[in-house]
């Protein structure tokens, strides 16, 4: 199983929110590369970008930060927050992403995220399913739907989907252990290569996830808080 750090931006910042409340956010490292670079420096390969001042706006914002992180270090980016059009989509991997997320705009777009899927592929495009009790959230987790998050991973899975990151919104930023029952349902339910995220609190936490087959683990507050020792 992958472990993925994240490193959320807002302002130009390295941050982690509770639950994805914007009024929670704790600045851990001004510099966001210097951060990406420490990981890089501790063996990790992967990395999980997250443009959250995007995310509640309708455009990329932070491209210059995932350009540099691409520039100067070797890390495999996948990149998230503000993917709204082709241009977004463009600017993301013209700036050094290796995949891209989409989960507002698969659930208000779906037709455009089936075009991406189909001129990128599976392999680049990650399907973002994030919830809430269930229910898929979307625009920095500030607007809910009635979609059943598995059944939502299911419909894009008939369309080629391949990547999915699923996150259980409750569980997010309040190190209180990941959401098994969820994944178990989804890898139960689907063929898709899952990617948790959310809620991991001690190495424990992430040798159950391996064991429910989850693909990768995104990793964020308990690695900024020093957790996993």
């Amino acid at each position: 199983m992958r472990i993925i750090p994240a490193i959320d931006i807002i302002n130009g910042k390295c941050v982690r929110l509770s639950q994805g409340d914007y009024s929670t956010q704790k600045i851990y490292n001004e510099n966001p590369l210097e951060v990406a670079k420490a990981f890089e420096a501790n063996g990790i390969q992967y990395v999980h970008l997250v443009d959250l001042d995007g995310a509640r706006s309708n455009k990329i914002v932070n491209h210059k930060i995932l350009r540099d992180i691409a520039s100067l270090t070797n890390l495999k980016i996948d990149f998230g927050g503000g993917l709204k059009s082709n241009e977004d989509l463009k600017i993301a991997f013209d700036n050094g992403a290796s995949q891209v997320t989409g989960g507002s705009i698969a659930v208000a777009n779906p037709t455009l995220f089936l075009e991406w899927l189909s001129i990128y592929g599976a392999q680049k495009i990650i399907l973002g399913a994030d919830c809430n009790h269930r229910k898929i959230a979307t625009h920095g987790w500030v607007n809910n739907s009635d979609l059943d998050v598995v059944d939502f991973i299911q419909a894009f899975e008939q369309k080629g989907i391949i990547y999915v990151i699923s996150t259980d919104i409750s569980k997010d930023g309040m190190l209180s252990g990941t959401s098994n029952e969820l994944y178990q349902d989804i890898i139960d339910k689907t063929n898709v290569k899952l990617i948790s995220s959310g809620g991991v609190s001690s190495i424990q936490d992430l040798e159950l996830l391996k064991k429910i087959g989850c693909e990768g683990a995104i990793v964020g507050k308990a690695i900024y808080e020093k957790k996993l020792r």
